[in-house]
């Protein structure tokens, strides 16, 4: 069997992983106001998909917290720790909330504190350590400060596209939650800490249905406006298909520029992958995923939630896009986290592969 060893990237694909920026002083990236959105020019230089994908594997955080079984904390660390050493360029952690809100995420602390520790032990030791950034969420200002403490190297927002939403799970509305926000990003730049955005129910809501594109656009120009670094579109249902993908993208296209969205898929419906190849056509080249398709929608019992890390990196390398992560790698990180919840991997890629493996071995 052919082997399905790390790809490596060339020089600017590996440099361009840590630079995504806001480029507001270019000549074609205009920000019209809102009421032109429909009839506005797509904010983006390159027709067509990049060379390179940035995968934002989100499993330790976003698939975690929606297990039922509980994993401890050193098994977290070195899932995290297999996934960097997969090749995995941006890895969330953990998320610092109230471990009320999130009792599955409570060593959140403990969990950081270990990674950064490793990390700086790497460099120290003039190790091959893996260029990997890891991130964590915050909600507020008192998170944000505990994060730092413990040695994130990015933090991420989570606002939501859907009024809504928004009242439900953060009870406040989507202005409101922007004044939260500015208090986090201006103590984030002051510490030089990068941050990211997410904008929930981009594609629809639990609670209202329809949400106008023209939401999603806006919300995302006051997170790039705020400073946030990358801003991910999540579909938190999963009910978007790729033409309605397309459609979104391309209003929110109209208030920011291409090079610093991401795109965050659940697989509620099974359109996950065709909602991302649609997106990276479009030229997105931040996809967010979860190893092993760890994680649920929490909006509908018993339906598949995050697109599967293995799946997405199956398909881009299908497509000749450069992701810089090791399948058998990834594959091995997945075998021991699923293996520690006790449940099979919702990757057919993974499933497929491990199987070819295992009859050429």
């Amino acid at each position: 069997m052919q082997s399905l060893g790390r790809i490596r990237l060339p020089e600017p694909a590996r440099v361009a992983r840590h630079q995504y920026r806001i480029l507001s002083d270019h000549p074609s990236c205009v920000r019209p106001k809102y009421q032109s959105y429909s009839t506005a020019s797509i904010c983006n230089d390159t027709a067509g998909p990049p060379q390179y994908v940035k995968i934002v594997e989100v499993g330790p955080r976003d698939g975690l917290q929606n297990e039922e079984k509980a994993v401890a904390a050193a098994d977290k660390i070195r899932f995290v720790k297999m996934l960097a050493e997969a090749g995995c360029p941006a890895v969330e952690v953990t998320s610092f909330v109230s471990p009320e809100w999130v009792p599955a995420l409570a060593d959140a602390a403990e969990v950081m504190s270990e990674i950064a520790l490793w990390k700086k032990s790497m460099d120290h030791l003039a190790a091959e350590a893996p260029a990997t950034e890891f991130s964590v969420l915050t909600p507020n200002l008192k998170f944000f400060n505990a994060a730092l403490r413990a040695g994130a190297d990015e933090v991420a927002i989570f606002g939501s596209a859907s009024e809504a939403f928004s009242i439900k799970n953060i009870n406040c509305s989507v202005d409101d939650s922007i004044d939260r926000f500015r208090e986090v990003l201006s103590a984030a730049k002051q510490n030089d800490i990068p941050v990211r955005g997410y904008v929930s129910c981009v594609l629809g809501c639990p609670y209202q249905g329809h949400v106008p594109p023209s939401a999603v656009a806006r919300l995302s120009d006051q997170l790039a406006e705020m400073g946030c670094r990358e801003i991910s579109l999540g579909d938190t249902i999963g009910v978007g298909t790729p033409e309605q993908t397309v459609g979104m993208l391309r209003e929110v296209q109209s208030a920011v520029d291409i090079s610093v969205l991401a795109v965050h898929f659940h697989d509620t419906y099974g359109q996950a992958l065709a909602n991302i190849y649609a997106a990276v056509k479009e030229g997105i080249s931040i996809v967010d995923s979860s190893a092993a398709g760890l994680g649920g929608c929490p909006y509908a019992s018993g339906a598949s939630g995050n697109v599967a890390t293995e799946d997405l990196v199956y398909m881009l390398h299908g497509m000749g896009i450069e992701t810089g992560i090791d399948m058998e790698k990834l594959i091995d990180a997945s075998d021991f986290i699923c293996k520690v919840l006790d449940q099979p991997t919702k990757s057919k890629a993974a499933l497929a592969i491990s199987s070819a493996m295992k009859r050429s071995s």
